[in-house]
């Protein structure tokens, strides 16, 4: 039996077990199986190649990929907010690769990429779902576009195939401290209350996963699908920002109640409306932080930012020096901070101080070269 074949038959055993106190271990135990199978379903073969139009180096401070099923305006929005031309039609899949774009705003390079329609069964392979989700591994935002009138049944399909996938959408980290020793047998600890899950089914899915021995901090009130996360180890935890295209062809009261949802905007690329404040979306969604450099006796930069990103490196003044140079830090004296970061201009600080948007920063050398 293939690993498809034993997914299905998990997926219909947990669909028609009843959820009660008495099944729950069994239904943890399933659930243990079933990401032991999806994460070695997707695990590339070694006779896999790459697939065209999918190696895209990074570029800019961000990458941003449009997700979304077919004929939905992915390709018409890249067009429309970037001054790449991807070929859009009224039928299915028009974009047959992975067509990057370049969003110039704020004064910083933001990439996106129009990923091609994403179908139901992509995460087992099904059409290129497989490396379209990879793509959307890599990127700092996902941008899910939907159809207004057909949104919450296509956001709920494609929610379930990226959570397929191990992607995680608006979601933290569990705050869990997992580690796998050499004996001792399975150390369990928690400073909260855990309502979700207990011990003995802990024991079960470690037991799953062959691991005998454990040191496990739960800090958090976590579910059985949190520690199994916990345990694979490969999930993603990227933002995402809804984006309902198609306004147009929807009621003004049906307009208002989505655009008030959370994480979502309402736009129509045929008729230009909202771009701007989708583009203000995707700037605040990224949190990104512009850092403008300053020479001794001479003003600002305020051409070339350095941008930076929490995702990435970090928003300290270490991640500024990173950024210069890499061998920076070593020769790093102290810095002078302008701006909202600072208790008073300048502010003389250390590497770890922690940088805001629009600040300027002056980096001091202990060698006679200055920043």
């Amino acid at each position: 039996m293939g690993l498809i074949e034993k997914i299905k038959d998990i997926e219909e055993e947990m669909a028609r077990t009843q959820k009660n106190k008495k099944t729950e271990y069994h239904i943890g135990l399933l659930k243990a199986k079933l990401a032991k199978y999806r994460t070695a379903l997707l695990e590339p073969s070694k006779k896999e190649k790459a697939g065209e139009g999918f190696e895209v180096s990074k570029f800019g401070s961000a990458r941003v990929s449009m997700i979304g099923f077919p004929s939905v305006g992915k390709s018409t929005l890249l067009s429309t907010i970037t001054e790449t031309k991807s070929l859009a039609a009224a039928y299915e899949f028009t974009t047959l690769t992975c067509i990057p774009g370049v969003i110039n705003y704020k004064e910083t390079k933001i990439q996106l990429l129009d990923l091609p329609g994403i179908i139901e069964g992509a995460a087992h392979g099904k059409g290129r779902g497989r490396q379209v989700i990879a793509v959307g591994k890599s990127s700092d935002l996902i941008m899910m576009v939907l159809e207004a009138s057909k949104g919450e049944e296509q956001k709920r399909k494609l929610t379930r195939e990226l959570e397929t996938v191990g992607i995680r959408l608006n979601r933290g980290t569990p705050d869990v401290n997992f580690l796998i020793t050499k004996g001792g047998g399975i150390r369990f600890n928690s400073t909260c209350r855990l309502t979700q899950i207990d011990l003995p089914q802990i024991r079960n899915i470690l037991h799953e996963y062959k691991i005998h021995h454990a040191d496990i901090l739960v800090k958090e009130d976590i579910s059985v699908d949190d520690f199994i996360d916990v345990i694979e180890g490969n999930r993603k935890y990227i933002k995402c920002l809804y984006v309902y295209n198609k306004v147009d062809q929807i009621s003004l009261e049906d307009v208002d109640e989505i655009a008030h949802r959370q994480d979502s905007v309402v736009i129509s690329c045929n008729m230009g409306l909202n771009m701007d404040f989708l583009l203000e979306k995707i700037w605040e969604k990224l949190s990104l932080v512009r850092i403008y450099t300053k020479k001794r006796g001479e003003p600002p930069d305020f051409e070339e930012p350095i941008v930076l990103t929490q995702q990435r490196n970090g928003i300290t003044v270490m991640s500024v020096c990173t950024q210069i140079h890499r061998e920076l830090h070593k020769d790093f004296k102290y810095a002078f901070v302008w701006g909202t970061s600072a208790k008073f201009s300048p502010q003389r600080v250390g590497l770890n101080h922690v940088l805001q948007d629009e600040d300027v920063l002056q980096i001091i050398t202990s060698s006679k070269g200055k920043k």
